[in-house]
């Protein structure tokens, strides 16, 4: 039985997303490694399954869950609580990089916000937007330097800390 005290809150489903059964969820928790979300229905803590998750903003994400394939199946989740178990969340290397871990299900968006720093250069700046608008994705680093958002070039991601440890091409940064 999941009781209350093993659990921290770390967001609320939105509305239903398209007609899969995904379902929207802010503020958009670090999925990457968490296979499932707990939700209290009718006073009883249920689990739910994550079979895949994606960031859509810094503020959105939207998950499917097993079992919940249509968009009526997830409206008995709309406006809930979602809760992580407090003993997944202490497992987990913090350093490891969601890019290679399972690439078709992270967003560049998801890295707003964190700070690029280079092997050899150091401190870059904080990623404060994505171009996408061409092939070559982009991190935009405060609002003034464009980075090639490449997952060749991440050496690591900590996600507690929001950084980012970047192996970049020798020269890069002088263009």
């Amino acid at each position: 039985m999941i009781r209350r005290e093993d659990l921290v809150k770390i967001g609320k489903f939105g509305k239903p997303h398209g007609v899969f059964g995904e379902i929207s969820i802010s503020p958009p928790p670090p999925l990457r490694g968490t296979s499932f979300l707990v939700c209290e229905i009718d006073n009883i803590f249920v689990p739910f399954r994550v079979i895949e998750s994606r960031i859509i903003s810094d503020t959105t994400a939207y998950v499917q869950l097993k079992n919940l394939n249509s968009n009526e199946a997830v409206r008995v989740l709309v406006n809930k609580d979602v809760y992580f178990d407090k003993h997944t969340l202490a497992i987990g290397d913090l350093t490891r990089n969601p890019l290679t871990e399972n690439p078709n299900t992270v967003s560049w968006d998801y890295f707003l916000g964190y700070t690029l720093i280079d092997k050899n250069a150091g401190e870059i700046g904080v990623v404060s937007g994505i171009d996408d608008s061409t092939p070559n994705t982009l991190f935009i680093v405060d609002d003034e330097i464009l980075i090639p958002a490449n997952a060749d070039f991440v050496a690591s991601i900590d996600e507690k800390r929001k950084q980012i440890q970047l192996e970049l091409p020798e020269g890069l940064l002088e263009i």
